[in-house]
């Protein structure tokens, strides 16, 4: 089948080729019965945009790439799906696309993606998550001067674009809330401390606990895979030790650990939010509905999205870096069933 050219757009609605590529791309405003008689032609002839020919001509392929680290198998992502929704919608309304391709956990092998990616001219820019200590793929696309957002930090000395949640706020507002409902002895369920997202949320959790004037308890502590399992395994430890050393309160750096340590609490015939408050962080949309509903951080994830690409288009479009060239995110604590203030039961 024919394609119809712009030209015959053109001579439809009786204007120049000109402006007719410059209405539909959003360039120019004209008359309103003369944007009318163009969009008319464009329907009745079912014209689309040669994208091949125009990325051809304009050196840019009007498409972003993006990656993540796989969701664990068995397991859902809502807050994954927050995030891509948010970014494919944001992106098409500034007549661009997102590529997505595989996650490797070899630095050398990630980075010979990014490379093909960049050299066969499949896209003009990258969005970047899971942003780590020392992340390969931040030095290398600041060293090959090519246009990239991240979701997230890395070193203090690598100036790049990028947006990230303060995850420390989050979790010491959970502190704080815990202390005000008489909570004394709260433990913290964490990740590995090579973990820098993890790092920042600890490092509420420590200052919460100087301000409240409370002792850090190592025993407390505990660190691993931020799952249901560890969560569980974590929690019935803290449940082992001696009355007086046990947790009143327990901190989770994410809601799968929450609920794991949830279940343990409940394996020992005790009340999560009653005997031993509980708070998350995410707030996945199944925390409400569990029994008790979690007490969670929220991030502003969707809005996340739209912004980190934004601020990749605004580079793209004005070929200079966004101003402010970082943005940090307070994230939000919400208060359910599962961080009651404490009660005297009597028990020693």
């Amino acid at each position: 089948m024919k394609r119809v050219t712009i030209k015959e757009v053109a001579a439809k609605a009786d204007v120049s080729y000109q402006t007719v590529s410059k209405v539909i791309n959003h360039k120019v405003e004209v008359l309103p019965e003369t944007a009318e008689r163009i969009w008319s032609a464009v329907e009745e002839l079912g014209y689309r945009p040669n994208y091949t020919a125009r990325s051809l001509r304009s050196q840019r392929s009007r498409t972003i790439g993006y990656t993540w680290s796989p969701t664990p198998h068995g397991l859902t992502n809502p807050i994954l799906d927050q995030f891509l929704q948010s970014m494919f919608l944001t992106a098409e309304q500034s007549g661009y696309y997102l590529l997505c391709f595989p996650y490797h956990e070899e630095n050398e092998r990630q980075l010979q993606v990014y490379a093909e990616l960049i050299d066969t001219g499949r896209v003009d820019g990258f969005v970047l998550s899971s942003v780590e200590y020392n992340d390969a793929r931040v030095q290398f696309l600041l060293e090959r001067e090519f246009p990239f957002v991240g979701f997230g930090r890395s070193d203090d000395e690598a100036l790049f674009p990028y947006i990230d949640v303060d995850g420390g706020v989050g979790v010491y507002q959970s502190v704080v809330h815990l202390y005000k409902g008489g909570r004394r002895q709260i433990a913290a369920l964490a990740w590995p401390e090579d973990s820098r997202v993890g790092n920042n949320r600890m490092s509420g959790y420590f200052n919460a606990l100087k301000d409240c004037g409370l002792p850090i308890n190592t025993h407390l502590i505990a660190r691993g895979a931020g799952n249901y399992e560890f969560g569980y395994q974590a929690c019935d430890e803290f449940l082992q030790l001696p009355r007086s050393l046990q947790p009143d309160a327990i901190v989770a750096l994410n809601d799968y650990m929450a609920m794991g340590a949830m279940a343990a609490i409940q394996n020992k015939g005790l009340v999560p939010g009653e005997e031993i408050a509980v708070t998350g962080f995410d707030d996945n949309p199944i925390v409400q509905y569990l029994r008790p509903s979690l007490t969670t951080v929220q991030q502003p994830i969707w809005d996340i999205g739209q912004k980190v690409i934004e601020m990749l288009v605004y580079q793209l479009e004005e070929g200079k870096l966004p101003d402010p060239l970082c943005t940090l995110i307070p994230p939000r604590l919400i208060v359910r069933q599962s961080s009651q203030p404490k009660t005297d039961t009597g028990k020693e």
